[in-house]
């Protein structure tokens, strides 16, 4: 049942001619009511809630123009990269559906970043959003496996090759690791067996996946309302009728906001297709028109841009860094005893799994927590409920000082994608290092720092100027 503090109170009214026939047989109208226009949205959104629909729009226009490539693409190891080729001489406007599709793929992955960025600011997983920060984060893990199942078709160096490091990552999972590899390409090297199934998932499963999840998370979004910048339930304050004294109907007062920001978007993004689709080697790498060839490997193997702050963690967790962590390791086993030093039960469990900890580092290789490294990085976003304990949601009462902390990660995000994709140097991995680092020490200590700081009241209703 809808939430009554958010939807109208009133069943749709009937209608007649097609509509009302329609409307006996599927709830349209009450759909259109519940999800638009008595569905009420704080009225003071600003700039970071384009993104949101924004990466609907995405999905949309990468669907639309994936189903158009897969018209004329052979998932053949032998004809995959001459199809491409295809495509972008011989099809009729080929080249700009190609064009759309790659470009589509980055900035899909630019407006989810910038999503979840407002999400972080403005405290969106907090009560009672968990469940729709959880659907988020699942929606990402599906967007990074259809980028990489999909990073393998054009078949050319880059995707090739790209695909054989990444899956041999497996591999240094102690037992299963080999055989893993193994079962995930379908053979013991990227072959053609690989690229059929990969094809399969980015075509069929992962997309079907995408919508499902991204359903639930408008689902869950529209059952509980949407967050705000000052944190405050605005279904806490109704009037007589029961619709929040600080919310707008989101039709049409925010579909007309979001048709603003999808026409600077649609601008922007005509922009790169039209004038520097490869945008510089990062979002078509030169590398890949050049067809794959298992016998020469390129100089320099890098992901994807929107993968390469992930990889940077995984290059920069060597033998070196393992030591650095079973440092860590010592250290807070030390403080949690000491802090539960009345309280044997749970001083004897945070030894235990010190030591437990402290082995698994020192006996098992340290690729395998590369992997482990990388693969965190992106779980960890799944915590962030439990793992900030402010007293406040937005970062607008938060301390002057959070601000910077916030800052600092996002710089600290950038410069790990940047090293990411920059040749392996020691100046690469020192600075990647103290970038991993800094990423990790940001979610494990947001439990203590996150309370910490004068805060600021919080008001009981919105604060709004109209513009």
């Amino acid at each position: 049942m809808a939430d009554q503090s958010l939807h109208g109170a009133h069943a749709a009214p009937e209608h007649g001619g097609l509509r009302g026939w329609v409307d006996k047989r599927f709830p349209f109208s009450s759909l259109w009511s519940a999800h638009l226009t008595e569905y009420y949205a704080p009225k003071n959104l600003n700039f970071w809630y384009y993104f949101g629909s924004l990466s609907i729009v995405v999905l949309a226009i990468q669907i639309i123009s994936g189903i158009f490539l897969v018209m004329n693409y052979k998932p053949d190891a032998a004809l995959a990269f001459g199809s491409v080729e295809y495509i972008m001489r011989d099809v009729n406007w080929g080249w700009l559906i190609r064009y759309i599709h790659s470009t589509g793929a980055s900035a899909f992955f630019i407006v989810v970043y910038l999503h979840m960025f407002r999400g972080l600011i403005y405290g969106s997983y907090r009560t009672p959003r968990e469940l729709i920060w959880i659907f988020g984060c699942l929606i990402f893990l599906s967007l990074m496996a259809e980028a990489f199942f999909g990073y393998l078709l054009p078949w050319g160096q880059m995707s090739f090759w790209g695909a054989q490091v990444i899956v041999n990552l497996f591999s240094a999972i102690p037992y299963i690791g080999p055989d893993l590899a193994v079962w995930i390409r379908g053979d013991y090297v990227v072959s053609d067996v690989t690229l059929n199934r990969f094809f399969a998932f980015h075509v069929i499963a992962i997309p079907l996946l995408l919508i499902g999840l991204v359903g639930s998370h408008i689902i869950a979004l529209h059952q509980v309302g949407s967050n705000n910048p000052d944190g405050v339930e605005i279904k806490d304050n109704k009037d007589g009728r029961g619709i929040p004294r600080d919310g707008v109907a989101f039709h049409p007062y925010y579909t007309v906001h979001d048709l603003f920001g999808l026409s600077v978007f649609l601008m922007i993004f005509c922009a790169v297709v039209f004038f520097a689709p490869q945008f510089g080697g990062y979002f078509l790498e030169h590398n890949n028109f050049i067809p794959a060839n298992p016998l020469k490997t390129p100089p320099h193997i890098a992901p994807v841009w929107y993968f390469t702050p992930f990889y940077s963690i995984l290059r920069a967790t060597t033998s070196n860094t393992v030591h650095i962590w079973m440092g860590v390791v010592v250290v807070a086993t030390l403080f949690a005893l000491w802090r539960n030093r009345g309280k044997p039960g749970r001083a004897v469990s945070f030894a235990v799994g010190g030591g437990l900890l402290f082995w698994a580092l020192a006996s098992v290789d340290a690729k395998f927590w590369g992997v482990v490294s990388m693969g965190g990085a992106v779980i960890i976003f799944f915590f962030l409920p439990w793992l900030d304990k402010s007293p406040v949601k937005s970062i607008r009462y938060r301390p002057t000082w959070h601000r910077a902390v916030y800052t600092l990660f996002a710089i600290n995000f950038v410069v790990l994608g940047y090293f990411g994709i920059q040749p392996p140097s020691p100046v690469a991995y020192a600075v990647a290092l103290t970038c991993t680092l800094l990423y990790f020490g940001f979610f494990f200590l947001m439990p203590w720092w996150s309370r910490l700081g004068e805060f600021k009241p919080v008001p009981q209703r919105l604060t709004y100027k109209a513009h």
